[in-house]
């Protein structure tokens, strides 16, 4: 039996003690619902009882000490943070951060898709550019930002960086000790996924991000529930990527997706991933 939710769509029984990787709150360059109190009150509101804020702008490692049990945060390595800056890095991890997210709006990937309707959202909002491969190699300056993120066991979140970047990079931080890793959301037609970077991918055991914001923006053949036929569902997370004030606030969106995950697998494998997976990936 499903249980409503402020008067709107209703969750599935099996949707409690969830994990939502990739949250975005105010203050931030771009319109949000609401701040961090009200985002993580409403995200609590829907049985999520983890929750990672992010922020391109930066670090939301003091903001999720604030906002209570249950937060976490990390750093954005874009170019407002230095790009590859391990003292950002190491600071973050210091004080509590789980997740460094490879560069997002400064990625040259974001900027040749800049016009692509799934990246809507960032329209008037623009980083210099910052790279991480060149010539199919990670560059130099990026090696002392994977030790750190291998000595404090952090998740490594692939950003904005195209398929073939993200497998270069977790390829090399692999190799260097990170045994945390994710693919945001993969199926985002501006990053170029191919169902061949699987094999790839699961060389490495990296964990991929199944979100409702690409859902919304991207067509349904790049919808995160095609990744349920080519990836093992034990290495599928949860990352809504919601926030947005131009777009479908969670409590109206989540219950809806999540019952759509739970028709496509079941409610033990939909739970898994919301719940075991998620959590497992991020502590």
């Amino acid at each position: 039996m499903a249980h409503d939710v402020a008067g709107t769509a209703s969750l599935p029984d099996w949707a409690t003690d969830m994990v939502d990787l990739h949250v975005h709150a105010a203050p931030s360059l771009m319109p949000r619902h609401g701040n961090d109190e009200q985002t993580v009150s409403a995200e609590r509101g829907l049985g999520f009882s983890a929750v990672v804020l992010k922020a391109h702008e930066g670090s939301t490692v003091d903001r999720a000490a604030i906002a209570g049990d249950g937060v976490y945060g990390g750093v954005v390595l874009n170019s407002a943070i230095g790009g590859a800056n391990p003292d950002a890095v190491e600071i973050a991890a210091r004080l509590g951060g789980r997740v460094v997210w490879m560069p997002t709006v400064s990625t040259a990937t974001h900027k040749a898709g800049a016009a692509s309707p799934e990246l809507s959202v960032h329209r008037g909002f623009e980083l210099s550019q910052v790279d991480v491969i060149a010539d199919g190699k990670v560059l130099p300056e990026w090696m002392p930002v994977l030790d750190v993120i291998a000595e404090h066991d952090l998740l490594l979140a692939s950003g904005h960086l195209s398929t073939v970047e993200t497998i270069i990079l977790f390829a090399e931080a692999h190799r260097r000790g990170v045994r945390r890793l994710m693919v945001n959301h993969p199926k985002m037609p501006f990053l170029h996924w191919n169902d061949s970077a699987a094999k790839a991918l699961l060389e490495v055991g990296a964990h991929l991000e199944l979100g409702i914001l690409p859902d919304l923006l991207s067509p349904d053949d790049c919808s995160s529930f095609t990744l349920l036929d080519v990836y093992p569902h034990e290495l599928l997370v949860f990352g809504a990527d919601l926030g947005h004030a131009h777009h479908p606030k969670p409590v109206d969106i989540t219950p809806v997706w999540l019952t759509k995950l739970g028709e496509h697998l079941g409610e033990s494998k939909a739970r898994a991933i919301v719940t075991t997976n998620s959590r497992g990936l991020l502590l």
